[in-house]
């Protein structure tokens, strides 16, 4: 269990790098681990202001994620129109949205029985 939850650590903060390196916005995270029957351990959610820098945030956490731990997404949707692009990583589910659809679906009024965390960016 202590082992899982380091791999976690590990490619969270690598999944931050990512998003960080271009520019993502209103990153959050969401631990669904006390919330009975969830599909994973934890949601990553940001934006980005338009399509291309939604695929741009895709591809940064893509290749950062490949490059540092050697593993790649289980599955992804979405990135034919960008507006929601979904990264399934198992046990971390990352969404990235572009804003306005991100205010729309309000998944973090969903999950509300989550603990969150925000990230701060200093850009």
């Amino acid at each position: 269990m202590i082992k899982k939850e380091a791999n976690n650590d590990i490619l969270i903060a690598h999944i931050i790098k990512g998003i960080e390196e271009v520019k993502g916005n209103d990153i959050d995270i969401l631990d669904l681990r006390e919330i009975e029957n969830t599909v994973c351990d934890y949601f990553i959610i940001c934006n980005g202001t338009s399509n291309t820098q939604v695929n741009a945030i895709v591809n940064s956490i893509q290749k950062t994620v490949s490059k540092s731990l050697k593993d790649k997404p289980w599955h992804i949707e979405g990135s034919d129109n960008a507006e929601w692009v979904l990264m399934d990583y198992v046990s971390v589910v990352v969404h990235v949205f572009q804003k306005h659809i991100r205010e729309y679906y309000d998944i973090e009024s969903l999950w509300g029985d989550a603990k969150s965390t925000s990230i701060n960016t200093n850009y």
